[in-house]
């Protein structure tokens, strides 16, 4: 088998770093919608953040990218409260929802980050497995902190990609080129 009969092969993943969060979830959410309108079926998330009940304090959700549905995965555990606030029931039901769109067969998965839940093979590394299983195309964030992690999960199937629209459609055009 020769390289463009493997590459052909493979789960293409287009990785932006992840260190600026406000600038690349609503990138991502920007080249989910201008691919959506271009007729392509897209699944995923991107992460968000909404007011809290304490006055200043904001949570962490995630949107799903094909409609308005909220997965708030940041929890209230109180004042003075230390302890991990991540809602894993709300993140299981992202993923969950991920993994119906891959197997339903969607054009691209959007998922918002790998960081330390998917590090450890948590959070929504099953939606990622689900899309590389179906060889369905991915777009995500990286943090930083879990590029050795991140290397070991996504292996030679990921590339890193400017964090920028222009850059994320140039991408896009390869992996339509080599799917052909």
């Amino acid at each position: 088998m020769g390289l463009a009969e493997r590459q052909r092969l493979q789960t293409p993943i287009a990785a932006l770093p992840g260190e600026d969060s406000g600038a690349v979830q609503p990138l991502l959410e920007r080249f989910a919608h201008e691919l959506a309108s271009r007729g392509f079926r897209i699944a995923g998330v991107t992460q968000i953040r909404i007011p809290g009940e304490a006055a200043g304090r904001k949570k962490i959700a995630l949107r799903a990218v094909s409609g308005h549905m909220l997965y708030p995965i940041s929890q209230d555990l109180g004042p003075g409260s230390v302890a991990c606030n991540l809602d894993t029931g709300e993140l299981a039901q992202a993923c969950a929802m991920i993994e119906r769109a891959v197997a339903q067969g969607v054009d691209l998965v959007v998922i918002s980050k790998f960081s330390k839940q998917e590090a450890s093979s948590g959070g929504l590394a099953d939606a990622f497995r689900a899309a590389m299983v179906m060889k369905v195309p991915v777009a995500t964030a990286v943090s930083p902190h879990y590029l050795e992690e991140w290397r070991e999960f996504s292996g030679p199937l990921a590339e890193f990609v400017e964090p920028d629209l222009d850059a994320l459609l140039a991408w896009w055009e390869r992996v339509r080129k080599r799917a052909d």
